[in-house]
């Protein structure tokens, strides 16, 4: 019976892809999710998918796409290597499967277009693990934002700074990733410009190989200019062993700072406030982004509704990716 069809108590979820972030974040994160449940895994490599779940006690596991999508899943988290992305997200959809992809969204802009097309096309949502909006504090931050608290915006100031040597792993080959530093963390980046500043009409940048010469980028930075108000800037890198990861936010009457957000797990995020005439303030709160953003997209595809994060976003987000590699070369 398909999903359209019906509103489930408990969503079944399949997950296609057993890398390490599936396997550490992922699906540790739905063991906390009360309406959901992972009940098959698909891998290319059969024993990865039958070790992962004999590790979590998940019921099924495939080598094959097509019989993974035929089982009792009501919906498909694609956390394959990038380039795989495209052909899974469609035959999902075609399949009547909700999806929930990582990011990013695909190889091109062109690819995550279609690929909203025909999710549209059989009716059935797809969203991206965008997972740092989902975070109280961020959304806290999002709303003091909107309230002009901070006065007219100006200007805000991201890094995402990661030691990640050149290896094995399908990041450092370009035709299996489509790039490196930017496409795996700089598109965290440009989704949150998004969510706090609005939409983007124009971005200029740089990529490079300044420690690892792999044929992808170990460094991106970016200026962006928000139709709205004011400027957004972002350095995300694969070359530092220490760095400080914040977000800063500042506004014509006051600031907003985030720290232990980005690239920190299992610690408190900081939120602190300034504003023109009171005294500082500051909030901590420990959560994790991956559980919230579940509990959110569990929500949108029990009802079948717009989820907080969607492809379209995806797919902007593509664009601007693309934008940078052309004037950062």
């Amino acid at each position: 019976m398909n999903i359209k069809n019906i509103k489930p108590r408990k969503l079944l979820w399949g997950v296609s892809g057993c890398g390490r972030f599936a396997e550490t974040s992922f699906i540790p994160a739905m063991s906390l999710v009360h309406k959901s449940k992972i009940t098959a895994l698909f891998s290319h490599e059969k024993n990865r998918a039958k070790s992962l779940a004999d590790k979590f006690g998940i019921a099924n596991f495939y080598n094959s796409y097509e019989e993974f999508l035929s089982s009792d899943i009501d919906c498909v988290y694609v956390s394959s290597s990038n380039n795989n992305h495209f052909e899974q997200v469609i035959k999902a959809a075609k399949a009547g499967k909700h999806i929930l992809c990582e990011k990013p969204l695909a190889l091109t802009s062109a690819q995550a277009l279609e690929m909203v097309k025909v999710c549209e096309d059989n009716n059935v949502q797809l969203a991206v693990n965008y997972v740092h909006r989902f975070h109280p504090l961020v959304v806290k931050a999002k709303e003091i934002i909107k309230s002009r608290m901070i006065g007219k915006l100006v200007n805000i100031n991201l890094s995402f700074n990661v030691d990640y040597p050149p290896g094995g792993n399908f990041r450092f080959t370009k035709s299996l990733s489509g790039g490196g530093a930017l496409r795996d963390i700089g598109t965290h980046m440009i989704d949150l410009l998004r969510f706090f500043g609005g939409e983007i009409e124009n971005v200029q940048g740089t990529l490079d190989n300044i420690i690892y010469k792999s044929e992808v980028d170990d460094f991106a930075a970016a200026l962006v200019k928000f139709k709205e108000s004011g400027y957004g800037y972002f350095n995300v890198s694969f070359n530092n062993k220490r760095a400080f990861n914040r977000v800063e936010i500042l506004g014509h009457q006051g600031a907003i700072s985030i720290e232990k957000l980005i690239a920190s797990r299992f610690v408190p995020t900081k939120l602190t406030i300034l504003l023109e005439g009171e005294a500082k303030k500051a909030f901590r709160k420990r959560a994790n982004k991956q559980v919230h953003l579940l509990k959110s997209i569990q929500d949108s595809f029990l009802k079948n509704e717009t989820p907080m994060v969607t492809g379209m976003d995806g797919y902007i987000n593509m664009l601007h990716m693309e934008e940078l590699e052309i004037y950062g070369k």
